[in-house]
């Protein structure tokens, strides 16, 4: 009787999950129910402000501001969001019995699904609580640095991970030696300037890229930097927290082995989801976690302790809504809302736009500045003023070389309109 019983209650700990796993159709959850794209293209898609409105239809959206900002974290949909809710109660309801027995496959299922949409191998593939852990794991834990090395980062990479190179300065007696990308910006001075960069620098032995920067939103070539970096015998370790979900190059294209990945920015999962990507054949060139085993196994370098459980089993149905509309078309949709706004403002004096005319280098973050305004308490302000002035939240940064902006960064549910606002805004607090 009393393992008839536990058999009864480890399918009934199933049954919310399995609902999770397949797209949150079960249970009372909505299905991710969106028209055919047909015969479209991306670009043509990218028009269609019907479909479009389809897909904000999925999202429960603040109306307390226009939101610009959603590069921070993508919000959830709400298929995603419902599995979530119901994971966290399977967890809740089961406890230490199903964290034991029913999490770990469901965790491993999930590693799967992720190789999967990312066209890679399940053993390249280790989950992690976002890009930041995973980054600074690949940075830490390489092994392929020695005391009098140098190591390469730019104004434009993320402060943590700026912050992980020059740590290593202390940790493996190697020098760090950070260069600036011009701006504006065009892709061949991109390219010279790690070119120049290398060649000047020949101690350096690990270079760090950012895919997309949070700071202006460039899309960096990295396939090409990747190559010359190779050829220079520079290994390249890559941040493609705001790359994977929005940009549609395919993870192999890119040339680069060690790639820290964010899934609640772009993939709209929940908060708290990441991954290492570890080309086949290159772990042993990571150290192992503290007190971990040296072998191929790429889950020996990471070692996050109790996780959130939910988040994890909730990533494939993230991942499903994310094929469903497709990266080429959220691409697609995303240039189409940045460059409305851009192109409405380019030629105003009193606005210095950020962002590149050219394709190859643009993704839907874009930033700006009011002429002359370079501080941190100047954009603060200027931030500030939208809001009250227009209702439109946009945030500064801080880090470039020629000094602080404002980021703007629509989502795949941001509207036209909403673009039109942002503009508004811009206008009245340059004026």
């Amino acid at each position: 009787m009393d393992r008839q019983r536990r058999s009864l209650l480890r399918g009934a700990l199933a049954l919310p999950v399995a609902a999770a796993l397949s797209g949150a159709t079960a249970m009372g959850a909505e299905p991710m129910a969106l028209p055919a794209v047909g015969t479209r293209t991306p670009a043509e898609l990218a028009a269609d402000e019907t479909w479009w409105a389809q897909v904000r239809a999925l999202y429960d959206l603040t109306d307390e501001v226009v939101m610009l900002d959603n590069g921070y974290w993508g919000a959830m949909a709400r298929p995603v969001l419902q599995a979530y809710q119901q994971a966290t109660a399977t967890v809740n309801a089961g406890n230490a019995w199903f964290g034991r027995l029913a999490f770990p496959p469901l965790f491993e299922q999930a590693r799967v699904r992720l190789a999967q949409v990312l066209g890679v191998e399940t053993d390249e593939i280790v989950l992690t609580r976002g890009a930041t852990e995973a980054m600074q794991v690949l940075i830490g834990s390489y092994r392929g640095l020695s005391p009098g090395d140098a190591v390469m980062y730019a104004d434009t990479d993320y402060d943590s991970m700026i912050s992980a190179m020059q740590w290593l300065q202390a940790r493996r007696g190697v020098q760090p030696v950070a260069i600036t990308l011009p701006e504006p910006f065009d892709h061949d001075s991109i390219v010279e300037t790690y070119r120049r960069a290398l060649a000047a620098n020949p101690r350096v032995r690990l270079l760090l890229l950012t895919h997309v920067n949070h700071r202006n939103g460039m899309l960096l070539p990295v396939a090409e930097i990747a190559a010359l970096a190779r050829a220079a015998g520079v290994e390249v370790v890559l941040d493609a927290a705001h790359g994977i979900g929005q940009v549609d190059t395919p993870l192999r294209a890119l040339g680069v082995d060690f790639i820290g990945i964010n899934l609640h920015k772009w993939i709209g999962a929940p908060v708290g989801v990441g991954a290492v990507y570890v080309r086949r054949g290159r772990v042993r060139d990571l150290d192992p976690y503290m007190g971990e085993q040296d072998h191929d196994d790429i889950r020996t370098r990471v070692h996050t302790g109790t996780v959130n459980f939910a988040a994890y089993m909730a990533l494939p149905a993230a991942l499903e809504l994310h094929e469903r509309i497709g990266v080429a078309n959220k691409r697609a949709r995303l240039l189409r809302l940045r460059n409305q706004w851009i192109d409405a403002l380019r030629g105003d004096a009193r606005i210095q736009l950020l962002g590149s005319d050219d394709a190859r280098l643009s993704s839907a973050i874009t930033s700006f500045r009011l002429r002359g305004q370079t501080t941190m308490r100047d954009n603060t302000a200027t931030s500030q003023r939208m809001v009250k002035q227009s209702g439109v939240f946009v945030v500064p940064r801080e880090g470039l070389a020629s000094g602080a902006c404002l980021r703007v960064t629509p989502g795949i549910f941001s509207t036209p309109a909403q673009m039109d606002a942002l503009v508004a805004a811009v206008r009245a607090v340059a004026g």
